[in-house]
């Protein structure tokens, strides 16, 4: 294929590099003179682990040419990659700066090209910055729309400086955003060789989950990080301790728990984040993302709250009370931690819930669900029907099958449903709004 690639930084050198290497006549476009006279001469703009020998081959082998001119690129060319710097702005934001100049540029290299172009954003940008801004841009300049002339999509990169070139041809996955077959299928040409899945999603899905990917990283090395200050302080060797943490690959190292939902609670996690975090007090360690955990839990239970009261409705039916489904735990269950929360807004509230038996409540259970729920026996119902009957809102906390099943055959059409628990798989995913989602 014919493929030009903007911005010869890390990503657009690599994919230059690499696509030429695999067969493909490669246009490299950069605003720097600097870094297309040293592509000229076979000399890897970048300092990258074996691009010193890969860009000398490609370049000696006729594959690669570089230019300054848009136009030239965009009429020699089937397809782009568009991987211009997009930086911190002083306030934080996303400097966009050099990709709306390009989007101009390209916008009127496409107005007299007759054949169909694709774009592929490759550079980080902000979830919606394709659509809502790039677009505009483009359709404007070129008098052309996306679809018809030209195709834009977006293909997040997961090339690690220090280890780009193995990173290019070994990725976890190849993520294509777009909402049109065509360029799906010209990606596919270009990368569907690659030893990974390729999968298919819509354009801020892909834009997001690239932020995803690089927060989740952060978090984890600030995780580790944390842990051995705190290690430090107690005399325990950290890297045993991460060593283990790692070995865990059914909870800690796996799907488990990277999944949107309500609140956390229960016996466990509540009460060892407290300690943690006195331990860590207690040895003058600061250990601010773990102390923000709780804070950011309250929040997302806040939410639900908020949720509830925004609906209107006085009269809310809760079905689960739990922390967790399939137990009677209450210990600081966010659901009781809810029911508390309206109860004292003054909504009339009903409670279903089949795994909690109030008869059977003893010690710590007890104490908490009267603590916090002292009239509780008159809110628990062990009917269905009964519970959600007169409730204007029905909050969804149980993820029981045979529950779910049940609760969509007696709920009225006219009843709003509140969904902590995702329930887009059953009958109900229809009807229910998400808290999130």
């Amino acid at each position: 294929m014919k493929v030009s690639i903007f911005g010869l930084g890390y990503v657009g050198a690599v994919s230059l590099a690499c696509l030429a290497r695999d067969g493909h006549q490669v246009i490299g476009v950069d605003v720097d003179p600097a870094k297309l006279a040293m592509l000229r001469e076979g000399i890897t703009p970048v300092v990258e682990e074996g691009m010193v020998d890969l860009v000398r081959e490609v370049v000696a082998s006729g594959k690669v040419t570089v230019t300054e001119d848009v136009r030239e690129a965009i009429h020699g060319s089937e397809l782009s990659l568009i991987c211009v710097g997009t930086p911190s702005a002083p306030n934080g934001s996303q400097d966009q700066s050099a990709v709306l100049r390009l989007a101009a540029d390209i916008g009127r290299a496409l107005a007299d090209k007759p054949d169909t172009h694709v774009l592929v954003f490759r550079s980080t940008l902000a979830p919606g910055t394709v659509e809502t801004v790039v677009k505009p841009i483009i359709e404007r300049e070129s008098d052309k729309r996306d679809g018809k002339g030209f195709h834009l999509c977006f293909q997040p990169e997961f090339l690690r400086e220090g280890s780009s070139i193995r990173d290019y041809d070994k990725p976890p996955f190849t993520i294509i955003g777009a909402n049109d077959p065509h360029p799906v299928a010209v990606l596919k040409q270009l990368f569907g060789h690659l030893p990974c899945e390729f999968i298919e999603t819509s354009v801020g899905t892909a834009e997001m989950m690239k932020y995803c990917c690089n927060n989740f990283h952060a978090l984890k090395i600030t995780f580790a990080n944390e842990t051995a200050r705190l290690c430090e302080a107690i005399g325990v060797d950290p890297f045993e301790v991460m060593d283990l943490v790692c070995r865990d690959r059914q909870l800690n190292i796996s799907p488990a728990y990277l999944k949107p939902g309500f609140a956390f609670g229960g016996s466990c996690l509540p009460k060892d984040l407290r300690a943690t975090n006195y331990i860590a007090r207690s040895h003058d360690v600061e250990l601010p993302m773990l102390g923000a955990i709780l804070e950011s839990n309250r929040l997302h239970l806040n939410h639900a709250i908020d949720k509830v009261l925004a609906s209107g409705a006085r009269r809310v039916a809760m079905i689960g009370l739990s922390f967790k489904t399939g137990t009677d735990d209450l210990r600081e269950s966010p659901l009781v931690m809810l029911a508390e929360a309206l109860i004292g807004k003054g909504v009339k509230l009903s409670v279903f819930d089949p795994d909690v038996s109030l008869s059977r409540l003893l010690g710590a259970n007890k104490r908490f669900i009267e603590a916090h729920l002292p009239h509780i026996g008159e809110l628990v119902s062990d009917d269905l029907a009964a519970t959600v009957a007169d409730a204007e809102l029905v909050v969804i906390g149980t993820s029981n099958r045979v529950v779910l099943d049940e609760l969509a055959r007696v709920v009225q059409p006219s009843q709003k449903l509140l969904d902590l628990v995702n329930v887009r798989a059953s009958a109900l995913a229809d009807t229910a709004q998400g808290l999130c989602w």
